[in-house]
């Protein structure tokens, strides 16, 4: 479409009540990024009320009808989806915007290739919006939603404004508070230690595990920037009281708390309360016991009735992780092993989802595999011949294998002769936990019970015996092609290199999943390729790049960090490599940018190798123990303007391909949270220094130096 263009939905697919707009763009470096949100506008083009703005602290509606679904990784870097229940939307309601916004000065000019695709609710793209104009933009309506009559209409809008979000939701009607950065980290550090002792279980990456006594029942943190209603839940809910103001004036009368567009900052509790238990021997009672599981076929069973039976019992969870495919917001009942006539011998999916909305019903079957076990292409098939003969909208598979684009993990034939479409989804064990994370140690859900739930289902999927680990076999391609390298013997075009390119771009998406859920931060790959190139033409220029060089390489974007987290895995010297490179902050003088960097790593390890960052050439380079008390030794001898630092520490990698103690994946794993929790997590005092404030001070260190 060209901007300014409309069209009617109803034109462009028979299935039009749900539909899910996605939002992408890139950048050169890698290292862009942009926040979604959504308004609802009445007939004056102006919202209802506040929580009519749904944005990074207030991502769903109550009724179903928005939900913020978060980012995915691409083929060409990631995309920002939104399931939009139109059906659900209340009648008053004209129409609905969608944007996106930058922050920390951030222009929509450094991005690449921005776009909007609108897809119906099986997944096909039903059309598509480019903003090849953007400049000095910080934010930007993409497009909105509208009623004509009795149906939606869409048009592509592309208006942007200089003043970011809250100029943005200040244009229709929303009233945002003037809350500095620094204020807002106060009341929310406030807020949450006020609510410590109801917040469950956490474990920081690199950190010990933080939890209540006894697990009881604990409603999950209400963010203090978060609209009071994020949740839908009515003013009787069983959330703490706020501390009584001074009464209002009969004839002025308290006035609302405004929005907060600053991004929620979440405080987990720093000390764990004290166990009730006589010795560290007892275990506390658990809601889905692991430990007698024996064979995979009891692994399979619980593992799906435990989910689904907590996707029916908690909306929240149930709901966002079925609108990405396409369901409505509704009543969701769920089922096990379900006999359904195939032929002459009938099939039994391990599971069932249906939720009605309106007197309709949507319905997938699950077919579902723990313990690294592969899905069967056959299982899959006659699910979806099933599905549709009776009408079924999806087949859902559910395994440890994470999807990646252009590798279907099962090959199936679609009858393009039957006028009912049957859509296949992928959920891998590891995004289910993420979600799970992302609710009840983040954001929130509805009350006590449901919080509860997701703490038991999390504890069951972390369980050693469940299963459900998430992707931990590199594959039968991993031990020959690496000692082909180490021998020297692999040639590029082998094919046995693609496939462990692939298997460790699935790993290196499940520790995005896994870190994203413990920080509370969006955390992706970052893919350097132009929009529209072959993944599958990609994979074979790196499993080339492998043989010559012996490297996996990958590149982390994650939320609050200074710079772009690579990990490299060398399989000529077995060993793994975690890096990030942090940029010296604009104006400041290269010995207190090095002196404040030295200060901020006070608790890293002191085999931390930092680097000196220059232009042409190799700068200076250190351990951090050595630099400890002469920091000055990070300054080039020849006096070449400072870049950067980067900042690397060095670990074995595992031998085996699985998830053993010596296994290459918990290798990584483990390289990741070290890294993150000594060295990336103490990075944001150096970061955030202004220019000025570093300006003024250097000439007294100079001094003292002098």
């Amino acid at each position: 479409m060209i901007k300014g263009a409309n069209v009617a939905l109803a034109a462009l697919s028979e299935d039009t009540d749900a539909v899910v707009v996605g939002l992408s763009w890139s950048s050169a470096d890698g290292d862009g990024d942009a926040d979604v949100s959504v308004l609802l506008l009445d007939d004056n083009g102006k919202v209802r009320s506040d929580n009519d703005f749904y944005f990074y602290n207030h991502p769903a509606a109550a009724d179903g009808s928005i939900q913020l679904l978060g980012k995915i990784p691409t083929a060409n870097g990631s995309e920002d989806r939104i399931s939009l229940d139109l059906a659900a939307v209340p009648p008053d309601v004209a129409r609905v915007v969608v944007a996106a916004s930058r922050y920390e000065g951030a222009r929509f000019g450094q991005l690449d290739d921005i776009r909007l695709t609108l897809a119906d609710r099986g997944g096909d793209v039903l059309l598509g919006f480019a903003i090849d104009d953007a400049s000095v933009e910080t934010a930007f309506v993409f497009g909105e939603l509208y009623r004509r009559g009795e149906e939606w209409k869409f048009r592509a809008v592309g208006q942007g404004y200089e003043s970011g979000l809250a100029g943005l939701a200040t244009d229709f009607g929303i009233d945002i508070a003037e809350d500095t950065e620094d204020t807002a980290d106060t009341d929310d550090t406030a807020a949450t230690e006020d609510t410590a002792a109801a917040t469950t279980t956490a474990t920081a990456p690199g950190g010990t595990a933080r939890e209540p006594a006894a697990e009881a029942p604990a409603p999950a943190p209400e963010p203090a920037d978060r609209p009071a209603s994020a949740t839908g839940a009515p003013s009787t809910s069983s959330a703490r009281p706020a501390p009584e103001a001074a009464p209002a004036s009969a004839d002025r009368p308290a006035r609302p708390r405004a929005t907060r567009t600053v991004k929620k900052k979440v405080t987990l509790p720093k000390v764990a309360k004290k166990s009730l238990a006589e010795n560290d021997a007892w275990r506390t009672a658990r809601l889905f016991p692991v430990p007698t599981l024996r064979s995979d076929k009891e692994r399979e069973l619980r593992a799906t009735s435990v989910l689904l039976s907590v996707m029916a019992q908690v909306p929240e969870f149930g709901r966002r992780l079925t609108a990405a495919f396409g369901a409505p917001a509704g009543r969701m009942q769920t089922f096990t092993e379900v006999s359904l006539p195939h032929g002459d011998t009938p099939r039994r999916p391990d599971g069932v989802i249906r939720v009605e909305r309106a007197g309709k019903l949507w319905t997938a079957l699950v077919e579902t595999k723990t313990n690294g076990n592969p899905l069967k292409a056959e299982q899959v098939q006659d699910y979806m011949d099933i599905a549709a003969r009776r009408g079924y909208e999806a087949v859902i598979t559910l395994s440890n294998e994470v999807a990646l684009d252009g590798v279907p993990l099962v090959e199936v034939k679609v009858d393009g002769r039957r006028k009912h479409k049957v859509t296949l989804w992928h959920l891998s064990w590891a995004e289910v936990a993420h979600q799970a994370q992302m609710l009840i140690r983040h954001e929130g859900v509805g009350n006590a019970a449901h919080a509860w739930l997701l703490q038991e289902l999390l504890h069951y999927l972390q369980h050693e015996n469940s299963g459900c680990h998430g992707f931990q076999n590199m594959g039968p391609a991993w031990v020959p092609v690496r000692n082909g390298i180490e021998a020297e013997t692999l040639s590029q075009g082998d094919p046995r290199a693609v496939r462990v390119v692939e298997s460790w771009e699935q790993l290196v998406r499940q520790v995005c999943l896994r870190l994203g859920g413990e920080l509370g931060q969006k955390a992706l790959p970052v893919q350097r390729t132009k929009r529209g190139a072959d993944p599958t033409a990609r994979r074979a220029e790196l499993a080339d790049r492998l043989c010559t060089d012996g490297r996996l390489t990958a590149e982390l974007r994650i939320d609050g960090t200074p710079g772009v987290f690579t990990i490299t895995a060398d399989l000529r010297t077995a060993k793994l490599r975690t890096s990030v490179d942090v940029p010296t902050p604009e104006g400041g003088y290269p010995l207190a940018s090095a002196k404040r960097l030295v200060r901020s790593l006070a608790e890293a390890p002191a085999d931390l190798h930092v680097e000196t960052l220059v232009d042409e050439g190799n700068g200076p380079r250190g351990t951090l123990e050595r630099l400890r008390p002469e920091p000055g030794d990070l300054l080039p001898r020849d006096g070449a303007p400072i870049a950067g630092f980067r900042l690397s520490l060095f670990k074995g990698m595992g031998g085996t391909r699985g998830a053993t103690e010596s296994g290459f994946i918990r290798s990584v794993d483990d390289a990741v949270d070290r890294f993150y929790g000594s060295v990336v997590a103490h990075l944001t005092s150096f970061d955030r220094r202004t220019p000025r404030r570093a300006a003024s001070a250097e000439p007294a260190e100079s001094g003292a130096d002098a």
